[in-house]
């Protein structure tokens, strides 16, 4: 298959070139850190950003697509699910 764009450098503005099911875990960090989250079925979502910054949003819909650098999920205050990590 060809690729035009095979030999271009990607950034965090150009798409996903790999994605990852998420299973939250209060002590397991993510096999990669995100460039995006795409959220499956709706609800809360806690979560440590790449500085660090432990945050926790509210009400997320489903279908939601966030652009977030998070290297965790966690257990502990996440209600939604069906949760794919891109990258």
């Amino acid at each position: 298959m060809t690729d035009r764009f095979a030999h271009t450098a990607g950034s965090l503005s150009s798409p996903a070139t790999h994605a990852f099911a998420i299973t939250p875990a209060d002590g397991t960090d993510l096999p990669e850190t995100t460039r995006a989250i795409y959220v499956g079925a709706g609800g809360a979502i806690a979560l440590r950003m790449q500085s660090g910054a432990l945050v926790t949003l509210s009400g997320v819909p489903q279908g939601t697509l966030l652009p977030l650098r998070a290297d965790r999920i966690l257990a502990t205050g996440t209600t939604a699910s069906s949760l794919v990590g891109l990258v």
